[in-house]
């Protein structure tokens, strides 16, 4: 356990952090989409693909990813997934 106050209190931030990041998983999600894009299967993509914006949208709301990262992270997963042939 950290003696140093600011040591504790990274302990506590941490701790959050690694909360928000297991309960939305987003670059796991968008790895998937990319995952089915690279194969070529479109209707995987575009199921991944709802649910990466889904959870993209969960992280905004909750603040752990500011708005203009979400909106452009959805955009290019939506354009690789409409431009699949």
């Amino acid at each position: 356990m950290p003696n140093i106050k600011s040591a504790k209190k990274r302990v506590k931030s941490n701790a959050k952090k690694a909360v928000n990041n297991t309960t939305y998983s987003l670059k796991t999600a968008i790895k998937n989409v990319e995952k089915a894009i690279k194969t070529g299967n479109k209707e995987v993509a575009k199921e991944n693909l709802k649910t990466a914006i889904k959870r993209i949208d969960k992280a905004k709301k909750v603040g752990l990813v500011k708005e203009n990262k979400a909106a452009r992270e959805k955009s290019r997963l939506t354009k690789k997934t409409n431009n699949m042939e």
